[in-house]
């Protein structure tokens, strides 16, 4: 790997490509959001409400009625949504609602439908090789695929390790949930594509945004590269939709922390979710 000014380049290249883009589909934010979500008319079981609580501890700072508002999302996610077993996994009730209850955390106060372009979600029991992962070679030597916590595909498949969900769930307060950071990325593909820059509500908000996406990926860029702590997990720094399912997990796992290293990050991404999960109380780890 080249080191100085060519990862500094290619990070201010990519953003810049981010920014022009954004500003081209100015007309078209929001058309994906439109129209509220239908829920459904059945109880929602009681059994929910305890895997909830036991499996989705991030929620816990939630009032009463974000909570009922959460669990009718997920009976909208579990109903529409196709759950696959792989790799000799058995797909449970716990399963479904544990998983959609992380994924409906970041729809609970976004208008329009649940997830319209995730048509299948693909559950190995831990960590796997994606089928399309190539060998990697370099300077001549190769090396094998590396396995995979859980990716999100362009086509509406998101896939996941359940041993890297429960694991992400058991410690919601150290900013790594890979349902978070998947479903992130399926907010980001809503307009096509995957460029870190979501469906957002006006112009104003995808420029604002575009502007803090640029100064603070290139800051997480130049962080790891000098060997610099960060609030953000390394991982943001590969490209800017990594660095916007990053900052999404930060932003809901570790809210105080990302509030007071990045403000200016923080209150674009309130704005995008319409939450202020610093402010909640009763979050676990937060002391």
């Amino acid at each position: 790997m080249l080191e100085g000014l060519l990862p500094i380049a290619v990070a201010a290249l990519l953003v810049g490509v981010v920014f022009v883009i954004s500003r081209a589909v100015v007309p078209f934010i929001g058309r994906r959001r439109h129209g509220a979500i239908r829920f459904r008319s059945e109880a929602i079981p009681d059994a929910w409400r305890d895997i909830v609580a036991r499996n989705v501890p991030v929620t816990s700072g939630l009032s009463d009625d974000e909570r009922e508002r959460l669990l009718r999302l997920v009976q909208v996610f579990v109903h529409d949504k196709p759950f696959e077993g792989c790799g000799g996994l058995e797909i449970t009730e716990e399963m479904r609602v544990t998983i959609a209850a992380h994924a409906c955390l970041l729809l609970l106060h976004l208008e329009g439908p649940c997830y319209p372009t995730v048509r299948r979600i693909l559950v190995y029991p831990s960590a796997f090789v994606p089928k399309v992962a190539l060998p990697i070679h370099y300077m001549g030597v190769v090396s094998p695929p590396t396995v995979e916590a859980g990716e999100a595909w362009r086509h509406g498949v998101v896939v996941l390790s359940w041993d890297d969900v429960q694991r992400g769930a058991a410690n919601p307060a150290n900013g790594d949930d890979v349902v978070l950071h998947e479903f992130a990325h399926a907010l980001d593909y809503e307009d096509g594509d995957a460029r870190g820059t979501p469906v957002f509500e006006s112009p104003s908000l995808v420029r604002s945004w575009a502007g803090v996406l640029s100064a603070r990926f290139q800051q997480l860029r130049r962080d790891v590269d000098e060997g610099r702590s960060t609030v953000l997990d390394a991982y943001g720094a590969k490209n800017p939709a990594e660095f916007f399912a990053v900052a999404t997990e930060t932003f809901f796992e570790t809210p105080e922390q990302l509030k007071s290293a990045e403000p200016d990050l923080y209150d674009q991404l309130r704005q995008f979710y319409h939450q202020d999960p610093a402010s909640r109380g009763g979050r676990p780890g937060t002391g």
